[in-house]
């Protein structure tokens, strides 16, 4: 039987066994041949540090909250893991018209060795394009909702914080969307050296430095325009209020799982009147456009800009683990993540 992916209790991975079970009417049985691992939430999952492990979330009030009589919070493990894949469609149903055996396809599953998807939720993978660049459309849709939120206008200066995957291509598309001058900020030197190859003018490690004050001295003593913070760790959000000036935006797109840390709204958040948004694109939200934009749209234009290789994404690539042995993958995030951008699951023929 195929074998599907799970956490089974904080930092440790198994894998389920399911029924694969054939395509019907407008559906198509895909055999996995790649998958990326979402470093921010998959590793909050895997750690157990999430807000799902104790609480209810309630989808009317849309809190999470403490159960009430009668209610318990659902065991949390095992728990699923995965986002986008890529695969090669098997089989077809009925009534699919788009693909047949043996098209190269992408599309949201979990790390699986097959999936049985609904034809509208997959797409093609041109010629001439990998099957690993595509695996970034879910990193890039998170990334091209941050840049529209942020509203980035031509000769706008933006500051970008985590330079992870999301942070790497978000440099990318603020650079496209008319920024004239992008920070990218991190405490890790490799990456610093990568934002710095993918656009960055500049690249301030904010271990070494007070990375909000310095982006006030290099722009004209005013700070930028926007900033994005994707680092996920409380520190990082604290610099992005510092660094924008009076009245700017500060976007988060990050999980953030560092429950030790905290933000001081008494400084420059209190003082410059700024604006803070969440840019989570999912979980029922609309898009800030609506309804010329909505999220179909969004990650059709993140496809596109892979697809056309408009952005770069190969160098973040840091490793191809095979399925089989996706403990390592996870071990690797969870105890050294400042060696690795992007780790892609990869699957052998079954």
């Amino acid at each position: 039987m195929p074998l599907q992916l799970a956490v089974t209790a904080p930092r440790e991975i198994g894998f389920i066994e399911y029924t694969e079970r054939a395509p019907t009417a407008n559906e198509v049985l895909v055999e996995t041949t790649v998958s990326g691992i979402k470093h921010g939430t998959e590793i909050n999952l895997y750690r157990g540090t999430n807000p799902f492990a104790d609480q209810v979330w309630d989808p009317v009030l849309r809190v999470f909250r403490p159960p009430e009589e009668g209610e318990s919070v659902t065991p949390f493990f095992p728990h699923t893991l995965g986002s986008w894949a890529a695969g090669i469609v098997k089989t077809v149903g009925s009534e699919v018209t788009t693909f047949k055996p043996g098209d190269r396809v992408h599309g949201e599953w979990k790390h699986q060795q097959t999936a049985v998807k609904a034809e509208a939720a997959l797409y093609p993978i041109p010629s001439g394009v990998d099957a690993e660049t595509m695996v970034f459309s879910d990193p890039a849709r998170f990334a091209l909702a941050a840049i529209h939120d942020a509203q980035i206008k031509l000769g706008d200066r933006v500051a970008v914080f985590g330079m992870g995957a999301i942070g790497l291509l978000a440099i990318q598309m603020a650079r496209r969307n008319g920024a004239t001058q992008v920070f990218a900020i991190d405490t890790i030197p490799a990456r610093l050296e990568l934002a710095q190859q993918l656009g960055a003018d500049v690249v301030l490690n904010a271990a070494e430095c007070d990375a909000g004050l310095e982006i006030k001295k290099a722009t004209d003593k005013l700070g930028v325009d926007v900033a994005i913070e994707i680092s996920g760790v409380y520190a990082g959000l604290q610099q992005a209020i510092r660094c924008v000036q009076r009245e700017g935006r500060v976007v988060t797109t990050s999980y953030y799982g560092d429950q030790r840390g905290r933000v001081d709204l008494s400084r420059e958040w209190h003082h410059n009147r700024i604006t803070l948004i969440s840019s989570m694109p999912v979980w029922g939200n609309t898009h800030r456009s609506a309804p010329l934009w909505n999220f179909a749209r969004l990650e059709r234009t993140a496809i596109s800009l892979l697809a056309e290789q408009k952005i770069q994404v190969k160098p973040l690539i840091s490793a191809c683990i095979p399925f089989e042995r996706a403990a390592e993958a996870y071990h690797l995030l969870d105890t050294a993540p400042s060696a690795n951008v992007k780790i892609l699951l990869t699957y052998t023929p079954l």
